[in-house]
């Protein structure tokens, strides 16, 4: 079984600073199998009986949350002067560290998670491990069979940057779903202006094989367990 100091896991498993927690640690407020612990140094075994506050521990390594995200919120864990994802994670839910994988633009909406879970983190963003996300796209012009044939070929931005096979499914005159397994800046909006078309409206709404809730309202969150985010590996 893992071990793990003391004052790491209070800090971690309730969201707050390490220098807090040994604080509280010596002051009493917290317990290793029943008994009072105040030394904060200690290796202690994490699937142990502790409470924190008169709070019981349920130890987990890593947290994962799903976020269906709202317009004019930044993905990113913190800013002085905006609104970020990590802000509107509900307080029972937050970790130290805590992290959007990927970034989605300011006014994008839909499928994101929020982690302390850096490994995960990296294969599910990594163009190597071909994980693809899934995106509604409202344009503000007609979609045509050859704009599908050229994201299905690889569409070179202006740049001159080549970007990876997408693909591109009509929904409607003007709504189309994307399917990319790489996150350029600003890729999709970058791809259709490429094809002479602008993007009104931008939803995630999968990745991989795990799909966004259709009653998850925008801003709201969940947690997912260590088997549900295997599925976004599923077809990889």
């Amino acid at each position: 079984m893992k071990q793990e100091r003391f004052d790491k896991i209070i800090a971690t498993q309730f969201n707050i600073s390490r220098k807090d927690a040994r604080i509280a640690i010596r002051r009493g407020k917290a317990t290793l199998d029943g008994k009072v612990l105040r030394d904060f140094g200690a290796l202690v075994n994490v699937e142990s009986d502790i409470t924190f506050n008169g709070q019981a521990l349920n130890y987990k390594k890593y947290i994962y949350i799903l976020m269906n995200k709202p317009k004019g919120v930044l993905s990113a864990s913190s800013d002085k002067n905006k609104q970020t994802v990590v802000d509107l994670v509900p307080e029972h839910l937050r970790r130290q560290g805590m992290f959007p994988v990927g970034r989605l633009d300011k006014d994008t909406t839909g499928f994101l998670i929020i982690t302390d879970d850096g490994e995960f983190a990296h294969k599910a963003i990594s163009p190597k491990y071909e994980v693809y996300k899934s995106y509604i796209v409202t344009l503000d012009g007609s979609l045509t069979d050859e704009m599908v044939k050229a994201f299905a070929e690889g569409i070179v931005l202006a740049d001159g940057t080549r970007c990876r096979k997408a693909e591109l499914e009509i929904i409607s005159d003007n709504i189309a779903r994307v399917k990319i397994c790489e996150g350029k800046y600003h890729q999709i909006k970058r791809m259709f202006g490429v094809v002479g078309l602008g993007v009104n409206e931008l939803k995630r709404e999968s990745v991989g094989a795990l799909t966004l809730p259709k009653g998850l309202e925008e801003g709201a969150c969940i947690e997912l367990s260590t088997e549900e985010i295997k599925v976004i590996f599923t077809d990889c």
